[in-house]
């Protein structure tokens, strides 16, 4: 079945009673924070939603891997209605790694659903 088709999954924010979401992608630069944003927001336009992104590129030019200098993000509010921001706090946050999740942590909203890959966590971090 493509979702794509199936009206019953256009607008699902919607179905699930909110206007929109704020997403925020957060890794290493090189990680494909952008790709995978605009990927996401591509999609979520083709699903009949209002998008708006914002690019995050990181202070330092070539940091070292896991450094709080060299992380970019994404960021995106994906809307059942119009869109005008791309928003100040995050509901959904995706890091890919502690140094992500320690700069862009404060941009939470309470409640919010974080999504890490654990694999790159370690005790000391």
């Amino acid at each position: 079945m493509n979702i794509l088709k199936n009206k019953d999954n256009l607008n699902n924010f919607k179905n699930l009673g909110l206007k929109n979401i704020v997403v925020r992608f957060a890794g290493d630069s090189g990680d494909g924070m952008q790709l995978t944003g605009e990927r996401l927001a591509k999609l979520s336009a083709i699903m009949g939603n209002d998008v708006l992104t914002l690019a995050d590129y990181p202070a330092e030019i070539r940091a070292p891997a896991g450094s709080l200098g060299g992380v970019s993000g994404y960021q995106m509010t994906i809307g059942s209605t119009d869109v005008y921001t791309t928003g100040d706090k995050v509901d959904i946050l995706i890091a890919m790694n502690p140094a992500a999740l320690k700069v862009n942590i404060k941009l939470m909203k309470k409640g919010g659903i974080i999504i890490t890959n654990s694999a790159t966590f370690t005790k000391r971090n």
